[in-house]
């Protein structure tokens, strides 16, 4: 993982180069989007030979047709965006075009602030451009950088620069770091996230307030934990900033502390969803779960604020429950009903302001942890994709049902499964997530996500594709309705034409020594 401090920001206005810049630095294209109000161009973001992490800030607040007053605001929040999310700045301005009203407004912001900048004179693509740099130095940021991202010219020389300025990369705890369950807390601003944290920690390294968004940043801690079976588990936990709807961020430094909680979360190994259990399941909560099994990570789902359940069912039980454990099971029953789209994640009731069952948390990771790189053996998957099949058929599409041939399981975190089937698109959402489920169930990779990748016959068939995949007849579905039928007939079931053959000529030859007919049947 990459150290967050070393992190080098682009910055300057409009069309002087930063974007073809920013591609020769990382040496591809490399685009992230992030549609949210405040920020009138994509954030652009990438590792850089796993060494640092690349932003080009873009024209963040600014625009050619703005106003010189819009343009002085712009020029503050692309700073302070920059200032927040880098340790290096890379001042980038237009040789050709020389100092514009714009470019002191930013130079002059970058001094206040007192960051590392390297200013980066780009466009100098004839050697006539070279004479026009000494007029950048009046902008006191020190010698400028000649460059051309154009043409590549300087680009070895700005990367050394980087490099230096950076200093040699952290060795940290090396093979420990390693062995650590990445986890990290997750939730929409003010549900507890903080709280927990502290708990786990039994420290108050971690800021709490009652104020939503009081945590600006994410932050990484080593927790070691002793199990109750006396071993030693070791985890790193993220404390992420609380993530509002997207059209709520409406400022640099949140949509910043947005952008570096996603990291945080696809960085994770397992991440706790925290949920409010006074509010219940919100439409953010769903687009939250809906976060992190886009990123396929491991989820758990942690009902915080327990105790005030608690204590209200002491002092004024709820007619129509027997007790609070039957109420604690409708409750998780209603919770998976509004989040059926997750695979079935463990669902855990706790108390930071308590303490109630907090270290169920870290028990749940590392049974989760223990799963992620689980090998599923081909013949048991298929196997169990056949008694699925026979216990709930596929709808019909068109004409057909959704078939699978054959399926192999191609990687893991997440873990990822080929299907090798008749046509992709008979195989509707619905029947998906009851395939993803029921996987989920009989290998007990509960909070795990399942990929499916499938490819159809035409594809398999023009590309070549599916080195494991057999024959088309060799279909799942088939052998059950083969093997009934008989040894011989499921010997059918093969990838080789002239074994079939064979077995053809001698039920025929048998055929006609019992005298059932055919072509050697004998006449009377």
């Amino acid at each position: 993982m990459i150290d967050p401090s070393r992190t080098v920001a682009l910055v300057g206005r409009p069309n002087v180069g930063k974007s073809r810049l920013f591609n020769r630095l990382c040496g591809k294209r490399m685009s992230i989007v992030h549609d949210m109000p405040g920020v009138t161009r994509d954030l652009i973001s990438t590792e850089v030979r796993d060494d640092y992490v690349l932003l080009d800030t873009g024209g963040i607040g600014m625009e050619l047709d703005m106003t010189p007053k819009k343009i002085s605001v712009a020029a503050e929040e692309q700073v302070e965006f920059a200032i927040q999310a880098a340790s290096i700045i890379l001042f980038v301005v237009d040789i050709r075009e020389g100092i514009t009203s714009l470019d002191e407004i930013v130079a002059q912001k970058l001094r206040r602030y007192g960051k590392q900048v390297v200013l980066v004179t780009n466009k100098v693509d004839l050697e006539e451009h070279e004479s026009a740099a000494d007029e950048f130095i009046r902008l006191g940021l020190g010698e400028p950088l000649l460059v051309s991202a154009e043409h590549g010219r300087g680009i070895t020389e700005l990367e050394a620069v980087i490099d230096e300025k950076l200093g040699p990369k952290p060795e940290g705890s090396g093979a420990d770091q390693s062995e650590r369950i990445r986890i990290s807390l997750l939730g929409r601003p003010n549900v507890g996230k903080s709280s927990i944290g502290n708990r786990l920690l039994k420290s108050t390294r971690l800021i709490v307030s009652d104020v939503p968004g009081t945590t600006r940043d994410s932050v990484e801690l080593d927790l070691d934990y002793q199990h109750k079976d006396g071993e030693l588990l070791k985890f790193r936990l993220a404390d992420t900033a609380g993530l509002r709807m997207k059209r709520k961020v409406d400022n640099p430094v949140e949509y910043f502390s947005s952008v570096r909680t996603q990291a945080a979360m696809e960085r994770s190994d397992v991440v706790f969803l925290v949920i409010d259990a006074v509010d219940g399941v919100t439409k953010q909560d769903q687009a939250l779960a809906g976060e992190v099994l886009d990123a396929g990570r491991a989820l758990v789902i942690v009902v915080n604020k327990w105790d005030l359940i608690i204590d209200r069912w002491t002092h004024d039980p709820i007619e129509g429950f027997k007790n609070l454990k039957h109420f604690l099971k409708s409750y998780e029953e209603s919770l998976r009903k509004e989040m059926f789209f997750l695979p079935n994640p463990p669902v855990l009731f706790v108390s930071a302001a308590t303490g109630f069952e907090i270290e169920s948390m870290l028990n749940a990771a590392a049974a989760i942890q223990a799963t992620l790189d689980m090998k599923l053996s081909t013949g048991k998957l298929n196997s169990v994709i056949q008694e699925l099949f026979e216990a709930r058929a596929p709808k019909i599409v068109g004409t057909k049902r959704f078939k699978v041939f054959y399926a192999v399981q191609t990687g893991s975190r997440p873990l990822r499964i080929r299907f090798f089937c008749n046509r992709i698109e008979r195989l509707d959402p619905s029947y998906r997530r009851y395939l993803e489920k029921a996987i989920i169930h009989e290998f007990r990779l509960n909070g795990c996500p399942v990929r499916f990748d499938l490819v159809g016959k035409e594809r398999r068939y023009e590309e070549g594709e599916g080195e494991h995949a057999p024959r088309h007849n060799d279909t799942l579905q088939n052998k059950a309705r083969l093997k009934k039928m008989g040894p011989d007939a499921a010997k059918l079931d093969t990838k080789h034409p002239e074994r079939r053959k064979r077995i053809t000529q001698s039920k025929a030859a048998h055929n006609a020594s019992e005298g059932k007919g055919g072509k050697g049947r004998k006449k009377r």
